[in-house]
């Protein structure tokens, strides 16, 4: 008998990867032994920078900017986690209104520059809002996962031991970009007003749910063991069909590719990557 491989996997916990977790979903060729990270995000920069595993969920700015600098990862066709980015973007209504038109010059805090949740809102305010950020002053926490992306000119870190949501409430912060944690305090509201319905509009505009997380493998384990990863794509898409084909986390790359063309767009418009990169070279 063939000796079945293992891989070394860290994904979140989904409708559509727990048939996985407890192994509902097994295959006669491909043992997967997942690696519990939390909060996810946590999983990336090791991944980026170590190959800290043989396949991992990933923010897709993240897989972008790791794709153009070469760091030796190749995107899976497999959204894990999609939501809409309207309400994201929060001000402290007791310091009076805020409103995309008035972003101009104001400081706006995020995790980091690169946070996805950030290049998808970004794109949406300055598309569909027009919103300038290029006059915005952004104020960072962290350092993106990919060493070699540098921010741009201007974005400068807070200090040492700041709290995102104390400085939006103090007045240190005029707006803030928050993920899938959002506060819990009445007097933070969104900048994008009745943020719902706008996100409604959008999907009709635009026919996706923003994907925030996919999936890569390294390419050495693409080029060594491809059967493998061909058996992983397919037990993923498996447990996405176990889960109900769930149309927010599209599989397959004809699915996939409205939503990385549109957030290449965004990426560039908002300099986290230096060139217009290509869908078909991501896979």
């Amino acid at each position: 008998m063939t000796e079945k491989a293992m891989l070394r996997i860290a994904i979140g916990d989904y409708p559509h990867t727990l048939p996985l977790k407890r192994g509902e979903i097994t295959s006669p060729t491909l043992t997967l032994d997942f690696v519990d990270v939390k909060p996810m995000h946590t999983a990336f920069k090791p991944m980026v920078r170590e190959h800290a595993y043989d396949a991992s969920e990933m923010a897709l700015v993240t897989y972008l900017q790791a794709k153009e600098h070469n760091k030796g990862l190749t995107l899976l066709p497999a959204a894990m986690l999609a939501r809409f980015q309207h309400h994201t973007m929060l001000y402290n209504s007791e310091r009076g209104q805020l409103t995309p038109a008035g972003l101009a010059g104001k400081r706006i805090g995020v995790r980091s520059y690169s946070q996805t949740t950030a290049g998808w809102v970004g794109g949406i305010l300055q598309n569909d809002y027009g919103a300038d950020l290029s006059a915005v002053q952004w104020l960072t926490f962290e350092d993106g996962h990919v060493a070699e992306a540098k921010d741009p000119p201007g974005v400068i870190r807070a200090d040492k031991g700041k709290d995102i949501t104390q400085m939006l409430i103090a007045g240190e912060l005029d707006a803030a970009i928050y993920g899938a944690a959002m506060p819990d305090d009445p007097r933070l509201q969104s900048v994008i007003a009745n943020p719902e319905a706008e996100a409604k509009a959008w999907f009709a505009k635009h026919g996706l749910v923003p994907v925030n997380h996919m999936v890569v493998v390294t390419d050495a384990l693409a080029r060594a063991k491809p059967d493998a990863v061909a058996e992983l794509y397919r037990m993923l898409e498996a447990g996405w069909i176990a889960a109900g084909r769930v149309a927010a986390t599209p599989f397959g790359r004809d699915a996939n590719r409205p939503c990385l063309d549109l957030l290449i767009s965004y990426c560039l418009q908002q300099k986290l990557i230096s060139r217009p990169l290509i869908v078909e070279e991501l896979w």
